[in-house]
């Protein structure tokens, strides 16, 4: 086949995963176009949370601060309340999102950036803009067919759908980030273990100012308990601000094995007025639409030339808000290997890092956000739904009895919401992701862990995980994260100031993708100390940071008399699949 290639990078789908991987090549220099078959981005608000890796991201990316202008910030995601109703008696309520007390210097101890709440559309809408300014071409109304591959490259067929013509464009590779129903998967006939399709829920998105009825006690998350109506398995309905106090989404479970249930406007109407506890005279019914459970995940994630992402290879509940924030993560691992493989700067077996690394954790977060959504079997427990409880007064009086009875259903509440944890205050899931791949040069010892590996964050210069986050002050007496002085597209091997002999040998290979840094230099002062004390490594040692902030080697040890720095630093880089 013919080595002439149209561009270097072919994307079929342009959500989180595309998006961010469009954005990604173009930040590298890497030619690139995006497609979708369909006229613009997301039209419904379906994912929103993101999390501190996903900001990590973006903040690599340079993006970061455009997302916080826009978004709901983090000091108004907290609260999550379990009510009768909006203006209803309160049940419970839960700090989420690191926002409480007893977690907040957690997360700003783990990362420099915030989590913040913004709505898929607005995600997609910042990501596409920034990537087409720097060089990404998007496609719209442009359909996915086929594509054959050979040694040298791939050449996909395309459908234009305002034309109705097909054309062929030939490129070093083709990335299917296109969603639960992916046609590339599907093609590769990658291998997929789990189910489909376990339960189902309705959403409505509509407008209606509530402000009146959340002013008492305002929350991004209301989870609405009010046994009059049929909520499915999870004995709860959901309130979901997109906007405060102005836009929002509505769900409820349904039965599967009775078909989707025909919801007709006057029901939506009902059901509100039950969720908000009164009459919305006003309200803008926007979308409803059914939405089911999923619990699959690929154990490859390609074949050849050709990769897939996002969705296409985890596919789960929204519970724990893992959903975009995993896929953007996928995009940011697999870019700069695509853009190394591209410039030459690494081998080709480098690429086969990406299902190493990625695949165990897509399997880990579908697990994850099932687990969260079994977890609401101890809520629906304490509500009595399974146990006669059929009207609000009887799950009230059982929940706040004052009696042995009552003190021990109280309990059990406690107990539940002590589990929530795992779903809504779960840094270390977030955070802890840990790459074992030829990628990365482990360490003999496995790695132990000091408290719970879901709920908190372990930091380490270990191989395979993400470089400690701690501040830095620069030679303008400005802070700096660790993060923000590692990544942009390079490596970055870490050393102390008697650490010369790291940075003669840097210097000796002159390599195009690597620059070291001597951390208590007039350029980056550990004036706290943090770094000394989280480095994990002698002053004169050294730790190697991938583009995508990975540890991927370190020597923990002061180097002996007549140590060669140089032929060390060789063979490690060899190892890690890159050209010397």
């Amino acid at each position: 086949m013919s080595e002439q290639f149209d561009t270097d990078v072919l994307v079929v789908g342009t959500g989180p995963a595309g998006s961010t991987l469009g954005l990604a090549l173009a930040n590298y220099g890497i030619k690139v176009q995006l497609f979708t078959q369909f006229s613009w981005l997301a039209n419904s608000p379906r994912a929103h949370i993101t999390n501190q890796r996903a900001m990590e991201v973006l903040r690599d990316l340079g993006v970061e601060e455009q997302v916080k202008q826009i978004a709901t910030p983090w000091e108004q995601m907290g609260e999550s309340l379990i009510t009768t109703s909006l203006v209803g008696e309160e049940i419970a309520r839960l700090s989420a999102w690191g926002t409480g007390d007893e977690r907040h210097g957690d997360y700003i101890k783990g990362s420099p950036c915030p989590l913040v709440d913004l709505i898929q559309p607005k995600m997609e809408a910042l990501l596409a803009k920034n990537a087409a300014e720097r060089g990404a071409i998007y496609n719209f109304n442009t359909e996915y067919l086929s594509h054959t591959q050979d040694e040298h490259g791939v050449t996909a067929t395309f459908l234009n759908r305002i034309t109705n013509s097909e054309f062929s464009l030939r490129a070093k590779y083709l990335v299917g980030m296109d969603g639960a129903r992916s046609k590339i998967v599907e093609q590769l006939n990658l291998p997929l273990e789990g189910v489909m399709a376990r339960a189902g829920t309705v959403y409505v998105t509509f407008k209606a100012d509530l402000s009146q009825y959340v002013q008492h006690r305002p929350a991004i998350l209301q989870w609405i308990v009010n046994p009059e109506a049929s909520f499915g398995d999870l004995g709860m309905g959901l309130l979901r601000a997109i906007t405060p106090w102005n836009e929002w989404i509505m769900g409820w479970g349904f039965d599967i094995s009775k078909g989707e249930p025909q919801v007709t406007e006057e029901q939506v109407r009902a059901r509100l007025n039950a969720f908000v506890g009164a009459e919305v005279a006003e309200v803008d019914i926007q979308k409803l639409s059914y939405w089911y459970v999923n619990q699959t995940w690929a154990t490859e994630y390609s074949k050849g030339h050709v990769f897939c992402g996002g969705d296409a290879v985890h596919r789960h509940p929204p519970f724990s808000g893992l959903g975009s924030n995993t896929c953007m993560q996928d995009a940011f691992n697999l870019g700069w290997k695509l853009a190394y493989a591209v410039k030459g700067w690494s081998k080709e077996s480098l690429l086969d890092s990406y299902t190493r690394e990625r695949a165990p954790v897509g399997k880990q977060i579908v697990a994850r956000a099932n687990q969260s959504r079994f977890d609401y079997k101890h809520l629906k427990g304490v509500f009595g739904f399974d146990e006669g409880v059929t009207t609000q007064a009887a799950m009230l009086q059982r929940i706040f009895a004052e009696d042995d009875a009552g003190a021990e259903i109280r309990q059990k509440l406690f107990q539940a919401l002590e589990i929530k944890h795992f779903e809504f205050n779960a840094q270390g899931v977030e955070l802890n992701q840990r790459y074992d791949s030829n990628a990365v040069i482990a360490e003999a010892t496995a790695e132990t862990f000091m408290q719970d590996p879901q709920l908190y964050l372990q930091a380490t210069t270990r191989p395979g995980a993400k470089v400690p986050h701690t501040w830095l002050i620069d030679a303008k007496g400005q802070k700096q994260s660790t993060l923000d002085i590692v990544g942009h597209g390079r490596f970055t091997l870490l050393t102390g100031l008697s650490g010369t002999g790291w940075k003669n040998a840097v210097h000796a290979l002159d390599l195009p993708y690597l620059d070291i840094i001597q951390i208590g230099s007039r350029e980056y002062r550990d004036v706290y100390g943090t770094w000394n004390q989280k480095s994990e490594i002698h002053e004169a040692g050294a730790v190697l940071v991938r583009p995508d902030g990975y540890v991927a080697w370190r020597m923990q040890d002061k180097p002996e008399s007549g140590f060669d720095y140089l032929k060390t630093l060789r063979e490690v880089l060899e190892n890690i699949q890159l050209a010397v």
